[in-house]
């Protein structure tokens, strides 16, 4: 029997991540699973049996690069690996800690250059690999109230299409995905309100579906800009 291959995720939320692992998991992937919260993890773990539970914050760049050998090390080479984890600070830029500020970095775009190096070389040899990095409009443009956000977001997609022009030529497809749309997490749902249209949410399954669509193009059709919205949304 062949070995399933390895897909890992890193940035496992309730919303678009776990809907990531799920996607994967199905299409035959045994799938690591990296994120601050245990309990989450187990949870997804537990209702998914080709998923495993790596707890890990990201912005520990040396915990972050442990697990990751670590996982290499139970599961075997990755063949896809996905980086969705964000973090952000909310507040006017008057009130930014400039520490907090700089963890945005390490989370949206340090944490991308660890996983490529622990992946890319790996993927190199092995061929017929990716890495997909989620985004959003704020790796595009600032707005007032993003100050804390968008910086850290343009740098990552910087980071990816160097990697994706680094690595392309040697097989291994790099892509960045912006989700223009608020995806449909009880929190975003929130924060919208009773009147935001429901058609207007991204469904978290539509972007996983998409994510995985996107790994696996034909070489002689690779994307890396992809952006995902919904029919509606005003862009």
């Amino acid at each position: 029997m062949v070995d399933k291959p390895v897909a890992v995720v890193a940035g496992v939320g309730s919303g678009t991540g776990e809907a990531l692992v799920k996607r994967f998991a199905e299409g035959g992937y045994r799938v690591a699973m990296i994120a601050r919260k245990a309990e989450r993890l187990e949870r997804i773990a537990g209702e998914i049996s080709e998923a495993s539970a790596y707890p890990c914050d990201m912005s520990d760049i040396e915990t972050f690069r442990a697990t990751l050998t670590r996982i290499k090390k139970e599961l075997g080479p990755i063949k896809i690996a996905i980086h969705n984890g964000a973090r952000a600070v909310r507040d006017h830029y008057t009130k930014i800690d400039p520490l907090e500020f700089e963890s945005t970095f390490r989370v949206n775009t340090t944490a991308l250059l660890v996983l490529a190096q622990e992946v890319g070389p790996d993927m190199v040899e092995m061929g017929d690999c990716a890495i997909l990095v989620t985004g959003n409009t704020g790796a595009w443009r600032g707005k007032p109230h993003f100050t804390g956000f968008a910086p850290s977001k343009s740098a990552q997609r910087i980071l990816a299409e160097a990697l994706a022009r680094e690595l392309g030529p040697q097989g291994v497809h790099v892509a960045f995905i912006t989700i223009d749309a608020a995806i449909d997490i009880w929190w975003v749902r929130e924060r919208r309100g009773p009147d935001f249209p429901e058609d207007q949410f991204a469904k978290p399954a539509d972007i996983a579906g998409e994510c995985f669509h996107i790994a696996h193009q034909p070489k002689s059709t690779w994307s890396f800009n992809v952006e995902l919205r919904p029919f509606n949304e005003n862009w």
